[in-house]
């Protein structure tokens, strides 16, 4: 097994687990909740795909199937517990950000396309997953609100993209992008970084003086 596979597979690991954290919280049942934490985990792969034309990674080989129903025993193992690790599974959440954008960069670079096209399908495998699995549990989609975390997606397709200009080693060039979407990801929430929200300019001319 190759390097970009087994960040694959820990990628959709950490984002399979964030998808089922979040459907426990909504109450789903065992098969709903693995529903939601398989589109979790490969929706932004998929919608990568087809874009670029090629069959979903997902429909060539069962492993996504099964890596996601590991995340969902775990899930049940740990039970209330898990209210315990919820620092950790958001570290597991960015981590799982982070390999995504590497796997979605370096794919559709292989296929030759354009650096600006490489970026957002960086940014596209990194987040489309999370929105269908915010819509399906009812919640607006993270993305849509004002944490940093599509744009942490592009900062880390930006410096895959340099890194390669620099020549550096693949291994060197994915662990450097992925530890950047991570490391913007985690300060942001513990900063509060955000990006200034869109105000409705008749909402703002109705409020008193």
């Amino acid at each position: 097994m190759d390097l970009i596979s087994i960040v694959d597979y820990a990628g959709t690991f950490a984002f399979a687990i964030s998808g089922i954290r979040l459907a426990s919280a909504k109450n789903f049942d065992w098969f709903g909740a693995y529903v939601v934490g398989f589109v979790t985990a490969i929706g932004g792969g998929t919608t990568r795909d087809l874009l670029l034309d090629v069959t979903p990674f997902w429909m060539l080989q069962p492993s996504y199937i099964i890596v996601t129903g590991i995340a969902l025993l775990v899930v049940i193992l740990m039970g209330k517990r898990m209210t315990y690790f919820n620092n950790a599974f958001f570290i597991f959440d960015a981590i799982g950000l982070g390999l995504f954008v590497v796997v979605g960069v370096e794919k559709s670079m292989s296929a030759g396309f354009p650096v600006w096209v490489t970026v957002l399908m960086g940014m596209i495998t990194g987040s489309v997953g999370g929105i269908i699995r915010d819509i399906l549990i009812n919640e607006l989609p993270l993305i849509f609100r004002k944490d940093i975390y599509a744009l942490a997606c592009i900062f880390g397709g930006v410096i895959f993209y340099f890194c390669t200009l620099l020549h550096l080693p693949n291994e060197i060039t994915q662990a450097i992008s992925a530890a950047s979407v991570i490391l913007i990801r985690i300060l942001a929430v513990k900063y509060h970084w955000s990006i200034p929200v869109l105000k409705n300019g008749e909402n703002n001319n109705s409020e008193p003086n």
